[in-house]
């Protein structure tokens, strides 16, 4: 049985406990929307953070917590996709400036609405369009407490 909080009020213990859970079953979900325009939940978060600006190999996978042969990984696709371009960093031969393509600007655009699609239509199960607009503004919440999150610990 999966715990529900009947209460609009503050978190359970038990939400509280369950909140990992839960975040990682939204990913699932999200990575379920991004089938629809074939894209990967790593190559979706890089296309976002390169939507934000354009970045370094290191930059990007100090961004997402991962070693940077991960990221030139996921890169790679994209760059093979034609959805990122490789640019070198003036002065620095070494290192390279990944940026989006026009392509791969609309494909975040079209992975956007396809996760949006995605999670409209698990919310839509609740049959409660407060509890379905109380679900995205947690959701919007979250992304302010990332950012500011991010800002504190890289300044931007």
């Amino acid at each position: 049985m999966i715990p529900e909080s009947t209460t609009a009020g503050p978190a359970t213990a038990t939400d509280r406990r369950t909140i990992g859970r839960t975040a990682a079953w939204l990913a699932k979900q999200v990575e379920l929307g991004l089938g629809a325009v074939d894209l990967s939940l790593p190559q979706y978060r890089v296309l976002g953070l390169l939507d934000e600006h354009s970045a370094v190999s290191s930059d990007l996978a100090e961004r997402l917590a991962v070693r940077p042969p991960t990221v030139t990984a996921v890169v790679d696709g994209l760059v093979a996709r034609g959805l990122v371009e490789r640019h070198p960093v003036a002065g620095d031969r070494r290192r390279v400036d990944h940026r989006l393509t026009a392509e791969g600007l609309a494909v975040l655009g079209a992975a956007d609405t396809a996760v949006e699609a995605r999670l409209v239509l698990v919310t839509d199960a609740m049959a409660d369009p407060a509890a379905t607009e109380e679900a995205f503004r947690g959701l919007a919440n979250w992304r302010r407490a990332l950012v500011a999150y991010s800002r504190a610990r890289w300044g931007r």
